[in-house]
């Protein structure tokens, strides 16, 4: 069957993922076929149309690859650092390190991912290990 025939029933992948964090758990596709995770979340398997995941728990351990701080002024709620983390489960994401000064973020640290909100929406962020 082709990728083009398949009809897919349910809440996308996006969605899924959604509700996994709404519930407080930081899940992650894994690949049945090759057992490698996946992020951003996906309808197929990239470079490939293996679209037969489970979502296990993932372990939120990472190490930040990439740093930067979003200058704003203190009555918006003051700066804060963006980062790019590489999850020990071997995916990428965006995110933010809470609980410490946006200068103090460094390429390389160890962060811990914890479910918090931003603008009264629950997301994944990070925190120092």
């Amino acid at each position: 069957m082709s990728a083009d025939s398949q009809v897919w029933a349910g809440p996308g992948p996006d969605a899924t993922y959604n509700s996994y964090i709404e519930k407080g758990e930081f899940r992650l596709q894994r690949s049945k076929a090759t057992g490698k995770y996946v992020f951003p979340p996906r309808v197929m398997a990239p470079g490939s149309l293996d679209n037969d995941f489970t979502w296990e728990k993932a372990s939120g351990n990472g190490t930040v690859y990439s740093a930067v701080i979003v200058r704003q002024r203190p009555e918006a709620g003051g700066d804060f650092s963006i980062v790019l983390v590489d999850l020990d489960e071997g995916v990428r994401l965006m995110s933010r390190v809470v609980g410490m000064e946006p200068s103090k973020v460094k390429i390389g640290q160890r962060v811990k991912a914890k479910i918090g909100e931003i603008d009264g929406k629950k997301v994944v962020l990070f925190e120092a290990a």
